[in-house]
């Protein structure tokens, strides 16, 4: 299996012409009768060596965290804060010291999917529970709003040292991964310093915010490569990954729909209004995020429906016929609704969209992200 990536570099390399790399591209375009930019292209494996170097990345990284706890105990009794604090911190130097240079390895050199996106958790893991760790070895954790603030500061860290893994790797997932970390820990920030609770409306809006800032950066990503053909698209997958649960928890939230069994009729009809909407968006942007992270309010809002209008035994299969049809339908006919959707749109709006055509690539395609 060849990325849009590899295809890419095959170009700049020489090894292909630009020519053969776009009547590819349109080839491929053709036979799946799917334009390329709807395929939300997503390379996990290439083969299963990707499983077997995967697997073995865990296994290292896991040791060298353990030995990095071992050596813990020569600076501090066993079972007592500083212990903890050094087992956290020398982890997960250990951790991210290690991830690194396999990183060189197995993402600069062999480019293997799946192991990069471990070798980049591992790093940025890594350095947020070393340094969260030194905080609390240092005593700075002594109250709930002081340790919210080490919290904070240390995936502040994190989150830059993963712009500085981006710019010497370039796996697509590491933005997310440092966007992800920053709004945790500043929203980790706000429970431990402001005293909120995860439930409250305050902090409910300040998620939905939060989701839709990334969901605004991750349409920055893909208006920029609109033909989907560089690793731009790759990054804005991945942010329209981490901005879809934030911003469809938040709103059902806000719904009333986590409390509890007996959300009432309105809320359940709410919950279709919105996931009505969220399918708008997301055929208007031709992202399929937003529909996969809401499924399970769906699902429990419908559950709720079919049970209150009498079908109680066969409500569960009622629920999953309905929406397993609707998401078969809407995978086959996919195109023509999103034509019809984006039709009805502003033109000015349109232009930074997809198209919604099987638009020939030309030759002069760009081959660098």
């Amino acid at each position: 299996m060849y990325s849009e990536d590899d295809l890419n570099s095959a170009v700049a390399a020489g090894a292909l012409s630009a020519e053969a790399a776009a009547g590819f591209r349109n080839h491929m375009s053709k036979m799946r009768e799917l334009p390329r930019g709807s395929e939300e292209n997503f390379r996990l494996i290439n083969s299963f060596n990707d499983i077997f170097v995967a697997i073995g990345i865990v296994i290292l990284l896991v040791a060298v965290g353990a030995i990095g706890q071992a050596i813990a105990g020569i600076f501090a009794p066993a079972y007592t804060d500083l212990n903890s604090a050094l087992q956290s911190a020398l982890a997960g130097l250990f951790v991210a010291a290690t991830a690194w240079p396999l990183a060189e390895f197995f993402t600069k050199r062999r480019r293997m999917a799946l192991p990069s996106i471990l070798l980049l958790l591992g790093f940025v893991i890594g350095v947020f529970f070393s340094l969260f760790g030194l905080g609390a070895a240092l005593g700075f954790t002594g109250d709930e709003a002081l340790g919210a603030i080490i919290v904070t500061l240390a995936g502040l860290v994190a989150g830059a040292s993963a712009w500085f893994h981006w710019r010497r790797f370039q796996v697509p997932i590491t933005i997310a991964a440092a966007v992800g970390v920053v709004v945790i820990s500043l929203l980790i920030a706000l429970l431990g310093i402001a005293q909120m609770e995860a439930d409250e409306p305050v902090f409910l809006i300040t998620v939905l915010v939060a989701g839709l800032a990334v969901f605004a950066t991750a349409m920055r990503w893909d208006i920029s490569d609109r033909e989907r053909i560089t690793r731009r698209s790759d990054v804005a997958f991945w942010l329209h990954l981490l901005a879809a649960p934030m911003i469809a928890h938040s709103i059902f939230a806000l719904i009333g729909v986590t409390e509890g069994d007996n959300i009432g009729i309105g809320a359940a009809v709410g919950v279709l209004a919105v996931y009505l909407g969220f399918g708008l968006l997301a055929l208007a942007v031709d992202r399929r995020a937003l529909l996969v992270s809401a499924l399970i309010y769906v699902l429990f809002a419908l559950t709720f429906l079919f049970r209150e209008f009498g079908a109680v035994e066969l409500n569960f299969a009622l629920t999953a016929l309905v929406i397993g049809s609707a998401l078969l339908s809407l995978s086959a006919f996919w195109q023509p609704i999103r034509r019809s959707v984006v039709s009805a749109l502003p033109e000015t709006l349109q232009a930074k969209l997809p198209s919604t055509e099987d638009v020939e690539l030309p030759a002069s395609a760009p081959a660098t992200a």
